[in-house]
């Protein structure tokens, strides 16, 4: 039997130690980065031991009558260490589902971390939430990713962006500065789609500084004007663009496909995996966002899904 404890900032140090040493975990779980958007959320995240070893732990919040697991963040769902079996993955979820209901909760939505981010195999939920919860998929997201020891050859488009980009004199550097990318971003984003980023100047300069080997921003610079940025969350499989952005004048010249040439082909071959994210416009992952798939279809990129589940308590 699984002992069943809530999360709490006293736990901090303890919970962080399983993410770096767990089998799919990445610095997002980290309480450093999860805790910078607490205040939206009721967390309320839980740790599972057996026999007085911490087996795993499940970042979740509860809204309504409803768990999530975890609205603030990309992918969630449990994290694993690699000492956890099947049987017990079993076991946990038919005791979670008990807690669960003991809460008045009626009902989870799961998120799924995909695959690519595994440090090794990591699907024992998956297969328990099928048969233990019998959860069905209610979203399905579409996003991008290149696998870099194997990727495909640049479309025209992307090596002629390249091209002109270095016959107008751009380089490509790493920069400490956000200010001037968050502009670039934000009018983007307000002009086309009327948004916002996820995340504001103060919260990614926070993250950064807390993450500086894991949150980096690439820049295309001309005469001293960065004409384009690209912002990337490190992990120890993927290499993923969090933010992507150009000026007119960048967008002209190519600098965004100056940028990920640099990032491709040069500074993270050690990586495994690309992942551009996800490529739609709804929470549903409806509403394919076609102009900008295309574009990352050109760099190579081809499909990865991330899956919603929900299940009833």
């Amino acid at each position: 039997m699984f002992e069943i404890v809530r999360y709490s900032p006293q736990k901090a140090d303890e919970w962080n130690a399983f993410i770096a040493a767990s089998k799919n975990g990445t610095f997002l779980f980290d309480r450093h980065y999860m805790d910078y958007h607490s205040h939206r959320f009721q967390d309320h995240s839980l740790m599972f031991y057996f026999s007085g070893r911490l087996l795993a732990i499940l970042p979740a919040h509860i809204e309504g009558d409803t768990c999530y697991t975890h609205k603030g963040l990309t992918y969630g769902g449990l994290l694993m260490s690699p000492q956890l079996t099947v049987v017990q993955t079993i076991m946990l979820f038919r005791q979670l589902n008990d807690y669960l209901r003991g809460l008045g909760l009626h009902r989870v939505v799961y998120k799924c971390i995909p695959w690519i981010y595994h440090r090794m195999s990591a699907e024992e939920d998956l297969y328990a939430l099928y048969h233990e919860c019998k959860a069905r998929i209610i979203a399905r997201d579409y996003s991008t990713n290149i696998f870099l020891n194997a990727g495909l050859r640049w479309e025209r488009v992307r090596r002629r962006g390249v091209a002109r980009a270095r016959q107008a004199g751009l380089h490509v550097e790493r920069s400490e500065s956000y200010a001037t990318f968050w502009q670039i971003l934000s009018d983007n984003l307000g002009g086309k789609y009327g948004i916002k980023p996820v995340h504001t100047l103060q919260e990614i300069e926070l993250l950064h500084s807390r993450f500086p080997e894991n949150i980096v921003l690439y820049q295309a610079v001309h005469d001293d004007e960065v004409l384009g940025g690209v912002v990337l969350y490190l992990t120890s499989q993927v290499v993923h663009a969090q933010y992507s952005s150009a000026t007119p004048e960048g967008k002209k010249l190519g600098a965004i496909d100056l940028i990920y040439e640099q990032i491709m082909h040069h500074d993270f071959l050690d990586h495994p995996y690309f992942d551009f994210g996800r490529s739609t416009e709804n929470a549903d992952g409806s509403g394919l966002n076609e102009t900008l798939v295309f574009q990352k279809e050109g760099f190579g990129a081809r499909g990865l899904c991330y899956d919603i589940y929900q299940w009833e308590l």
